[in-house]
């Protein structure tokens, strides 16, 4: 930006404008993010070496500059306040993965019912991180260029201090519902919730269809007359066992004992904190308070779930 006497200095500018209800950052002091996806999402934006820049919007985020946050498929939009008159706009830009590419992610979910579990449960499993690398479809950003960033701010550096506040309330609205995260990829939660009950419950809907109806002289064309049923997804343990060579049956006795195919070193847990029905919903109105009145929730959940210590006996008659 330049004036009639020359480039703008970003001190003429001053400190930036006070505002009344926008979106502070939970955390008051330390490093922001809770969950680990949250973490792992500021750890890979602080891995690309962006140094003092996202500090310097850790403030912002923090005195509630930001104004507005929205995650749509592949593109984050917000609106924070500095020194003019007018916010600034901000557009923070990630490919999200086409459908196909999420059909083979469904179906590995829904294979199995450990994943299932946790996502129909609203949380998301260290484990998934990996089934997206897995399924050539990363989670987290690998290199800063797969980030498309602007603002509308003078500040010629990118990140510039309204972006990196943007990226830390990004964090916290990962903390509050996870499934902004996958949103972000190109699935929101209905979608998703409603595509792996689909996958895990096609193999008991087939299985129900009576034999005389599947295929009915003169009825109608579909699924149910006339064609063949699609194949239902391989769930449980037929995806590991179902390739297997047939093992005579005196080997078989010998290997009764043994596990048929090595066994993970760190199998996957299933953890339910206290807080666990709220990770199911998404985060109430502005009306009723926003990600502010689920935080207070949740402190207050595990306020009630934290074990108390007993009592002292009363001390009886001497």
């Amino acid at each position: 930006m330049t004036t009639p006497d020359g480039p703008a200095r970003f001190a003429d500018f001053g400190p930036p404008r006070r505002v009344e209800g926008g979106l502070k950052a939970r955390s008051t002091r330390g490093a922001i993010g809770r969950s680990w996806w949250s973490r792992r999402f500021l750890e890979v934006l602080e891995s690309f070496a962006l140094g003092t820049r996202l500090t310097r919007g850790r403030a912002y985020a923090r005195r509630g500059q930001v104004l507005r946050l929205d995650v749509a498929p592949g593109l984050v939009t917000a609106s924070v306040q500095g020194s003019r008159p007018d916010p600034y706009p901000v557009r923070i830009g990630l490919a999200a993965y086409p459908d196909e590419v999420w059909d083979r992610i469904e179906a590995e979910l829904a294979g199995q019912a450990f994943f299932s579990a946790r996502l129909l449960a609203g949380d998301l499993p260290p484990e998934l991180e990996e089934l997206f690398a897995a399924a050539g479809a990363p989670l987290f950003p690998a290199t800063v260029d797969e980030l498309d960033q602007h603002c509308g701010c003078p500040d010629f550096a990118v990140p510039c201090k309204h972006l990196a506040a943007s990226f830390y309330l990004l964090a916290e609205a990962f903390d509050a519902d996870p499934f902004q995260l996958l949103q972000w990829r190109g699935r929101n939660r209905a979608e998703l919730l409603d595509r792996l009950r689909t996958l895990r419950g096609a193999g008991a809907t087939l299985d129900a269809v009576p034999a005389d109806r599947a295929a009915a002289p003169g009825g109608p064309a579909g699924p149910t007359y006339g064609a063949a049923p699609p194949e239902p997804p391989v769930t449980g343990a037929a995806r590991v066992l179902g390739g297997l060579p047939a093992i005579p049956p005196t080997d078989a006795v010998d290997r009764f004992w043994l596990a048929p195919v090595p066994l993970p070193d760190r199998p996957p847990t299933l953890a339910a904190g206290p807080e666990l029905l709220l990770r199911q919903l998404a985060p109430p109105g502005a009306e009723l308070g926003g990600p502010g009145l689920v935080e207070r929730l949740r402190r207050a959940y595990r306020e009630f779930g934290r074990p108390r210590p007993a009592a002292d006996p009363e001390p009886g008659p001497d």
